[in-house]
């Protein structure tokens, strides 16, 4: 398993990054919310760690079941079986902008400063993408070895992959750890009580902390990574689409 903790400069975080997120998409908000996104950036600097950790497993893809076995059988849908289709292997991820960041926006909510915690939530949600675009990075450092390519990148509760399927993604984690030998194993920092990369999935399938994402990619030769198929997708609020509707 690969873990890395990053800093916030590690995620090269542009200004239109978070306004986009916020919903500005190609404009510029006003003076004061600029000036107050800067001071929240300058603080989020100061104690941020973002983290993430994946692991590379075979598997055994059926497009037309829409299924991933690995261990455990994943209902991934019609669009996500057919962009993983000439995998060899498949990376499982966890990415998270970390439990210091819940804090931050707990505290946030606590002096209940409304515009703070609005611009914090949207920080958030893009720090956790850009912790995953350095992991996808990783990956591919990884693989390229290999002269292997990757493929978008894909969640649980997106593309018609039930969210409910993180409780069979996380445990495969955990099961890599105990997989693992020794010191090693112990201290690469991959799990923490138990939670893979520090996060735990709740009964209702979200994690904790909730700026975070986990998902899949497939690996190999015969695979590519394409521009996201957002015409595809039903799901309105998505990173991805937002950042494609800017360009």
């Amino acid at each position: 398993m690969t873990y890395k903790e990053l800093s916030y400069s590690d995620l090269k975080i542009s200004a239109s990054d978070i306004y986009v997120q916020m919903g500005y998409d190609n404009h510029v908000p006003d003076a004061a919310v600029r000036s107050e996104m800067s001071r929240i950036v300058e603080e989020v600097k100061a104690f941020l760690h973002p983290r993430y950790c994946f692991m590379v497993k075979r598997g055994s893809l059926s497009v037309e079941n829409e299924e991933l076995t690995m261990g455990q059988r994943f209902a991934i849908g019609k669009i996500i079986a057919r962009q993983l289709r000439g995998s060899e292997a498949f990376a499982l991820f966890i990415c998270t902008a970390g439990t210091e960041y819940e804090d931050y926006q707990r505290r946030l909510m606590r002096d209940g400063d409304m515009v703070r915690v609005f611009i914090a939530d949207a920080l958030g949600s893009v720090i956790a993408e850009k912790c995953a675009d350095q992991m996808e990075l990783s990956l591919q450092e990884s693989i390229d070895k290999l002269q292997w390519n990757r493929t978008n990148r894909f969640s649980p509760g997106y593309c018609g992959w039930h969210v409910s399927e993180q409780q069979k993604l996380f445990p495969l984690f955990n099961q890599q750890q105990a997989d693992s030998s020794g010191a090693a194993a112990a201290g690469n920092g991959a799990t923490i009580a138990g939670n893979p990369c520090g996060v735990e999935l709740t009964a209702s399938s979200l994690m904790t902390p909730i700026k975070s994402v986990s998902g899949i990619i497939g690996v190999g030769p015969k695979v590519r990574y394409l521009d996201y198929t957002c015409g595809l997708c039903d799901f309105k609020n998505c990173f991805k689409k937002r950042m494609k509707q800017r360009k």
